[in-house]
């Protein structure tokens, strides 16, 4: 006969746990990572139309048009150039966005999403918020 002290391993009933938690962290994972990606290239775009050497001089309709055309090729889909904020103060130009992606997580449990990009490293943020 086996005594208790030499066996071990995990029960059928951790086992479960275990891959139901690991299920979980998955469904979220690929909910979110689609959503994190296209903020990192929303973020990128800004702070490379706000390193460009004329981008001081640019009017606000050459900005939205760049923004416009980079997200087109980057296929991003949650903001338009209308959604950027373009700030001229202290001279230099800033372009930030904030906006929120939303999606369903299972039935009436859905997953909210803050983001907030800028051409200003200084003050560019991400919040999240999962309600």
């Amino acid at each position: 006969m086996i005594s208790k002290q030499k066996q071990r391993g995990m029960t059928m009933i951790s086992l479960l746990f275990l891959s139901i938690v690991a299920i979980l962290v998955a469904l979220v994972a690929m909910k979110l990572i689609p959503s994190y990606t296209e903020y990192l290239e929303i973020r990128n775009i800004l702070k490379d139309i706000g390193s460009e050497a004329g981008s001081k001089s640019m009017t606000n309709a050459d900005i939205r048009e760049r923004f416009e055309k980079r997200a087109e090729i980057d296929n991003i889909s949650s903001i338009k150039s209308a959604d950027l904020q373009i700030d001229r103060s202290r001279g230099r130009t800033i372009v930030s966005v904030e906006y929120t992606f939303q999606t369903e997580l299972v039935g009436n449990v859905s997953l909210l999403v803050d983001f907030s990009a800028s051409s200003d490293s200084r003050e560019s943020k991400m919040a999240q918020q999962i309600e």
